[in-house]
């Protein structure tokens, strides 16, 4: 899934970059964590098809992490999203839950582009949004 190329004289936001595209591979799926102090955002990103999604990192159903292993947002066949700790699962390319105690509710989308074989938080996103409950 290349992106949009970089130019040469180009310079990635580096506070923006998520992982590359080659971090996918081995789980199909990977965490991160940007921003500091004691609220940073912590989301995934998963393979769909030729594109990359991104979800911030927290079950609608409890508020906790979805993964209990590092990287680990997959089911074994790496056709859902997993909440290692309900069980519930959740469409890779819309985040909507399918199963479990939050059917029906959603994941909560984190804007994302790539440049070259580089994932980043879209230009412009609001970090503090994305990190706010609700």
């Amino acid at each position: 899934m290349p992106g949009t190329p970089v130019p040469a004289e180009a310079e990635l936001d580096l506070e923006r970059v998520v992982c590359r595209l080659a971090d996918l591979e081995e789980h199909g799926s990977r965490a991160f964590t940007l921003g500091g102090g004691d609220w940073p955002l912590r989301g995934f990103v998963v393979r769909c098809g030729s594109e990359v999604r991104g979800y911030v990192n927290r079950c609608p159903h409890a508020g906790h992490p979805l993964d209990l292993r590092p990287h680990r947002f997959l089911t074994p066949d790496r056709a859902l999203i997993l909440c290692s700790s309900h069980g519930a699962l959740f469409e890779k390319d819309a985040g909507r839950c399918l199963a479990g105690p939050c059917a029906g509710q959603q994941l909560r989308p984190v804007p994302l582009e790539v440049i070259g074989d580089v994932v980043l938080i879209a230009a412009g996103a609001d970090l503090a949004a994305l990190t706010a409950d609700g």
